[in-house]
């Protein structure tokens, strides 16, 4: 953070609290900017400043401000009037409320903010504030001046720093009354599942993962032509498609190319309601820009293959991650086969051993019995012998 330059300089007021602080950007473009040349020489192009009346080019330091009227009247304003004004933002990000994050309209988001503690006395509110924040998960809204204007900020914490998005003011945000479509639009049960169906197998997306292929693209082409080469072909516009006529089958083909995008075979009438027309998977989004990347061609005798690469590495983790869930798969239906003819062995014994045993049983019950009738015969017998 130390190596970001600040762009203000002030202090939050939290009630009676002061806590002074440093503001410097949170984000930074990374998009390649091209300078205007002239085409029949190639000579750049620049603007320079110059005064309609004299037709001369002046400095800065001769150059001021002015409120161009409705009839075009300029009235001139100077830095020593706007700083009269009472504005007491100036120099102060002052809070005036905290609610939940959700009241906060993402169409009011504009640009990101760090603000840092300024010197060690300032670190002990600026962690009261964040900790505070934290807790309550909630949000600051507050208001602050910045190059000339009094504009309305959120404060939230991210990590262990206190964050600040500029908002819009709620004025300066368009209706949307003459933005959706002016016909009644009936959307259809089946057209919303397929929807459904195709929103699940696009899934999720670690937004780490996401990159500028248009960038990438741009920087290959400046190499290219800086070291002589012929630029990259641009790619086929086959299967770029058309006009949607057919929406259900649009999104029928949309999630069978999202089924084979992510390896698997797309079932026939699974996501088509039974249909048995032909279908050619649509290409959307970066799948497709990345199925019709020509082939990475040699540039200053090295390849371009970094995009090449990373799909390559992530084809191959993806279809690892596949084979280890059927290995996995396989050996768990493996353990259950053997768990179940154990057990149907053992019921089996189980069965066996009660039936052995009951016969047993019945044996020596058979066995006594007839014991006992040979001893009743017996002293039958010697009763009558004895009564002769």
């Amino acid at each position: 953070m130390l190596h970001v330059r600040s762009i203000w300089n002030g202090a939050i007021s939290f009630g009676l609290v002061s806590i002074p602080i440093k503001v410097m950007n949170a984000t930074e473009s990374h998009a390649i900017s091209f300078r205007q040349i002239h085409l029949d020489d190639g000579g750049r192009i620049r603007y320079r400043k110059v005064c309609e009346l004299e037709d001369s080019e002046v400095t800065s330091a001769e150059i001021g401000k002015a409120y161009e009227d409705a009839d075009g009247t300029l009235i001139p304003i100077t830095d020593e009037d706007l700083a009269s004004l009472p504005l007491p933002t100036a120099r102060t990000i002052e809070i005036v409320a905290f609610v939940p994050a959700d009241r906060i309209d993402p169409l009011q988001m504009d640009t990101a903010y760090y603000l840092a503690a300024n010197g060690v006395p300032a670190a002990k509110p600026y962690v009261l504030l964040r900790e505070a924040l934290k807790r309550s998960r909630k949000v600051a809204v507050a208001k602050f001046a910045l190059r000339g204007r009094e504009r309305l900020g959120m404060l939230r914490v991210v990590d262990d720093v206190i964050a600040m998005h500029g908002l819009l003011w709620p004025d300066e945000i368009r209706a949307t009354d003459e933005v959706a479509p002016d016909d009644a639009v009936t959307v259809r049960d089946k057209e919303l599942d397929l929807a459904d169906a195709l929103m699940d197998m696009l899934g999720e997306v670690d937004l780490e993962d996401l990159h500028d292929d248009y960038r990438e693209a741009v920087e290959e082409l400046v190499t290219a032509k800086a070291e002589g080469h012929e630029a990259p072909a641009a790619p086929s516009d086959e299967d770029s498609g058309g006009k949607v006529l057919d929406l259900m089958a649009a999104l029928e083909k949309s999630v069978r190319a999202a089924k084979e995008s992510r390896g698997g075979e797309a079932e026939d009438g699974a996501a088509t309601g039974g249909r048995d027309a032909e279908v050619t998977p649509l290409q959307s989004g970066k799948t497709a820009s990345r199925r019709s990347t020509p082939a990475p061609k040699e540039v200053g005798g090295k390849k371009s293959t970094s995009a090449a690469k990373k799909t390559a590495a992530k084809k191959t983790t993806a279809r690892k991650s596949t084979a280890k869930s059927t290995e996995t798969a396989s050996g768990t239906e493996a353990r259950t086969a053997k768990r179940a003819a154990r057990s149907t062995a053992k019921e089996s014994d189980d069965t066996g051993s009660s039936r052995t045993a009951a016969k047993k049983t019945a044996a020596k019950k058979t066995t006594a019995k007839k014991t006992t009738a040979k001893t009743a015969a017996k002293k039958t017998a010697s009763r009558k012998r004895a009564s002769a």
